[in-house]
């Protein structure tokens, strides 16, 4: 049976409704930045999409050719995630999307290391005529958080945030959002597949202790 990271990591992609505090490790990432409304019709993050699911699933199928990759083991490609932030301001601001910057990112199994990552991303853009010239190997260690699972459309996630806010002050901690921690959001559903009502995102916000 293949790995899925989902279920052998539920602490990080299945939170529960209500928030929680969580400490989450240094993961490695394929990752591409951009900026812009994500919804805009062929805009640069749609054709990130293009880019990363191109390079992930060239590493999952690398089984099916001759390259070897030591340590390979068979796995779902984990969901796609997203680092968010608005230059000079301290929270995401979903109304000014245009203003959004972003790095969107894939999770990569442990036996991707850097050299088996650039092998394909070379292999994907040679044998599906992406350009994956963007997408880069990105290690990021996200430490203390707050994190819940929030449950319809992404224009309603402020109201859970306010409510995750509260619950981090109410236990002793604030958000930290800066140059190294970012507003992260995971997705577990498909957007074009599944009602706004029911999409599934894991929302998590950097935290630090409050001070005195």
């Amino acid at each position: 049976m293949a790995f899925d990271f989902k279920k052998e990591y539920r602490q990080f992609y299945l939170p529960p409704r209500r928030p929680e505090i969580v400490r989450v490790p240094k993961m490695r990432f394929a990752a591409v930045r951009g900026h812009g409304d994500p919804n805009e019709a062929g805009g640069d993050y749609q054709q990130a999409l293009s880019m990363l699911y191109a390079v992930c699933y060239t590493l999952k199928m690398s089984k099916m050719g001759d390259h070897r990759i030591e340590g390979y083991f068979d796995y779902v490609v984990p969901p796609l995630e997203g680092l968010w932030w608005q230059e000079g301001a301290d929270a995401v601001d979903l109304s000014r999307k245009e203003a959004l910057s972003w790095i969107s990112m894939i999770r990569l199994p442990e036996f991707a290391v850097e050299e088996e990552f650039c092998w394909a991303r070379a292999e994907a853009a040679r044998k599906k005529g992406v350009d994956c010239a963007h997408v880069e190997y990105f290690a990021y260690a996200e430490g203390d958080c707050v994190q819940c699972m929030h449950v319809g459309p992404y224009d309603a996630e402020p109201a859970t945030l306010l409510v995750m806010r509260a619950f981090a002050e109410d236990n002793g901690w604030q958000f930290d959002m800066g140059e190294e921690r970012r507003h992260h959001e995971i997705y577990l559903g498909d957007p074009r597949r599944v009602a706004p009502e029911k999409l599934k995102t894991v929302l998590r916000l950097p935290i630090r202790r409050i001070e005195g």
